[in-house]
């Protein structure tokens, strides 16, 4: 509970559930990652593909979560390093951040993965920097038939390892006559690989980024109404020309589609490789700054001991203590709320 020094206006605030999937607990977390990213981009051109897999992989997907995804991470970023290197390409060492989705706008399953790519890379000898064609990065089909055998060659052995469960409505693929017939039939489809035009520069990557990485399934803004036992909604129609439709569903069913892109415990869902990759960002890119005659990024010492009221108050303009009734005061810490346990019969 906090009090206005000025007029005496009380403030409740609750606790944050903190759990990244909540619509409303990511806000600072996703503040404060987008302010270390932007020590990462650089003065050149940045691509965003999407690679997805087949929609005869989501009910399997959905029953092996940690499996599926990583094998999905695996194979994306396996293609991309490898067609990067490739001299009838580009011939060099790239960077880029993989972002796992798993839901479509009507909260069904539909896993896909987004890449930010540079567009370019180091030399082998990081010596020289070698940029992509203009307003292209890879073909898109050797793309895609190469990210559909290294997803499927994965796949084959994680089934060979005894890595995943067929319970339910899969059971049949437990089989390994039926699983061999199942990739079969993956292996003659050409996947979805979708490689966007590049962005107008490294603040549209950050803009795109602040929409996309710590969003769950659905937001409260597209929540229209909840009456009757029924969750209406909004969502986009891409089969149908992009229209923008509304959704009813029963809560329960509302609720079992949201369920369905709760993560794993702990499993990691922004991941970085190549120039990107954790273990010598730092280095490579100071490397990548200093052959495109850039400088150097100094870390502000200042930004570190901030308190989160501080870190808002910067970064968006927002002064969490200022009173909201009066503005003029400022709200201070009166007590704070404990949970009452009630031994009163219901």
């Amino acid at each position: 509970m906090d009090e206005c020094d000025t007029c005496g206006a009380i403030r409740i605030s609750y606790n944050s559930c903190r759990n990244r999937h909540c619509p409303k607990c990511q806000f600072t977390r996703k503040e404060k990652w987008l302010e270390a990213r932007k020590q990462d981009l650089l003065p050149i051109q940045y691509f965003h593909i999407v690679f997805t897999i087949p929609d005869e992989l989501n009910p399997l997907a959905l029953r092996n979560q940690r499996v599926i995804y990583n094998i999905l991470f695996r194979s994306v970023s396996e293609t991309l390093i490898q067609l990067g290197k490739d001299s009838k390409h580009l011939g060099a060492n790239i960077g880029f951040m993989n972002i796992l989705h798993t839901w479509g706008q009507n909260l069904m399953d539909h896993p896909h993965i987004h890449c930010i790519v540079s567009g370019g890379g180091l030399s082998f000898d990081n010596k020289r920097w070698i940029p992509c064609r203009k307003r292209f990065f890879l073909p898109v089909k050797v793309l895609s038939r190469l990210f559909r055998g290294k997803c499927l060659y994965h796949l084959q052995k994680s089934y060979q390892s005894e890595e995943m469960i067929f319970p339910g409505n899969i059971s049949k693929l437990k089989n390994s006559e039926t699983f061999r017939e199942f990739l079969k039939g993956l292996y003659s489809k050409e996947w979805v690989v979708y490689c966007k035009p590049p962005f107008k520069g490294p603040d549209m990557v950050l803009q795109y980024l602040g929409r996309y990485t710590h969003r769950v399934a659905i937001g409260n803004h597209r929540i229209i109404n909840i009456e009757d036992d029924k969750v209406s909604f909004r969502w986009r129609d891409y089969s149908d020309g992009n229209k923008n439709k509304i959704m009813a569903l029963d809560v329960f069913e509302f609720i079992r589609r949201f369920l369905l892109h709760v993560l794993p415990n702990r499993f990691v869902k922004i991941r970085y490789y190549g120039l990107l990759g954790n273990r010598n960002r730092r280095v490579i890119l100071d490397q990548c700054r200093k052959l495109l005659r850039i400088a150097v990024i100094q870390v502000n010492k200042e930004y570190v001991s901030e308190t989160w009221q501080e870190f808002l108050l910067r970064v968006c303009g927002v002064d969490i203590m200022k009173c909201p009734f009066c503005e003029k005061g400022k709200m201070l810490r009166r007590e704070i709320l404990l949970l009452e346990r009630c031994n009163s019969p219901p």
